[in-house]
């Protein structure tokens, strides 16, 4: 079960960067160096949408039917594995250019933003 947690909190992080990246290219000196890295990555952002799915999926599973409560960790994870196979869900882009920092693009990169802190949190908390 760590081992899951663990991987819900990575594919929340590397998801939200890869959502997160037309804001967090605008940063200056760091910039440039995300935004190769963004490229680098984004070639399997489809299996980080999976382990998010998956993982995402499965706590809230878990969570239904022994509780305590659903999480919000496993609500982003499940968002973002949604997000980043959203092309290969329905077979076409809808959002609009996701790297475009503006409009849809801003919003998604928020989220990411959004999913990157959540997933630094599930490495902090315990349990």
């Amino acid at each position: 079960m760590i081992l899951l947690s663990l991987l819900l909190d990575l594919a929340n992080i590397l998801g939200g960067f890869l959502l997160a990246i037309a804001l967090l290219r605008r940063l200056p000196r760091v910039g440039d160096d995300l935004a190769r890295f963004a490229d680098r990555l984004g070639a399997f952002g489809w299996v980080v949408g999976i382990v998010a799915l998956v993982t995402g999926g499965f706590y809230l599973i878990v969570h239904l039917f022994s509780g305590p409560q659903i999480f919000h960790f496993e609500i982003v994870g499940i968002c973002v594995g949604v997000l980043l196979l959203w092309d290969r869900l329905t077979g076409r882009r809808p959002l609009g250019r996701p790297d475009a920092a503006a409009g849809v693009g801003l919003i998604l990169a928020i989220f990411g933003i959004i999913a990157i802190a959540v997933g630094l949190q599930g490495l902090v908390t315990p349990g």
